[in-house]
């Protein structure tokens, strides 16, 4: 009944006024605090949407249309070139030096990307300590193993799927989160499929 009741709300309104309306999904449980940390981003991939929340409420103005990944095959990145974007909680830095405007990296792969990963034979057990040390370490992970990397939010705009596997926005809305965002350079980013 209450998931019922979460997809009428997302259906007449583009994006939920509180965290604790958003689809449920295996990823995050209701309690979970990240979910109530200033700066946090989630990103709805089936309906499009890319949202900023403070204390568990949507930031005034903070729902845009987003793009994902060339004809959007569904799921969760796995491999590299799967032109999949993730699922799950990442955290983000800023990425100056990118050629997309305004990037926001995506700290992808995460813990359970990493250990998918290692039982499912597409990378070694040294791979997945690096991965495991840098994302302790507060530090983007490796990014040239065989699960992929170099996942952004970025803008170039959100009117067709055109990315590899990024979450692509306009440059007004890019420009609009990067200035909502607290002014550390780190923040949660919350992927649901």
């Amino acid at each position: 009944m209450i998931s019922a009741l979460i997809g009428v709300a997302l259906a007449s309104s583009p994006c939920p006024e509180l965290v604790t309306a958003l689809p449920p999904s295996s990823l995050y449980e209701q309690g979970d605090p990240r979910l109530q940390a200033d700066g946090l981003i989630v990103a709805l991939k089936a309906s499009r949407r890319l949202m900023r929340f403070d204390g568990g409420r949507l930031v005034d103005g903070a729902c845009w249309a987003m793009g994902l990944a060339m004809d959007y095959p569904a799921g969760p990145k796995r491999v590299q070139g799967d032109l999949k974007t993730p699922e799950g909680w990442y955290r983000t830095s800023d990425k100056p030096w990118s050629s997309y405007y305004g990037a926001i990296a995506i700290h992808y792969p995460n813990e359970n990307d990493a250990a998918l990963g290692r039982r499912s034979g597409r990378i070694t057990a040294a791979q997945q300590r690096d991965i495991e040390a840098a994302l302790r370490a507060g530090d983007k992970p490796p990014q040239n193993t065989p699960l992929g990397g170099e996942i952004l939010i970025h803008g170039g705009g959100a009117e067709t799927d055109w990315t590899l596997g990024c979450l692509a926005l306009e440059n007004d809305a890019i420009d609009t989160l990067r200035n909502s965002l607290p002014r550390k350079q780190v923040t949660t980013v919350l992927i649901l499929p």
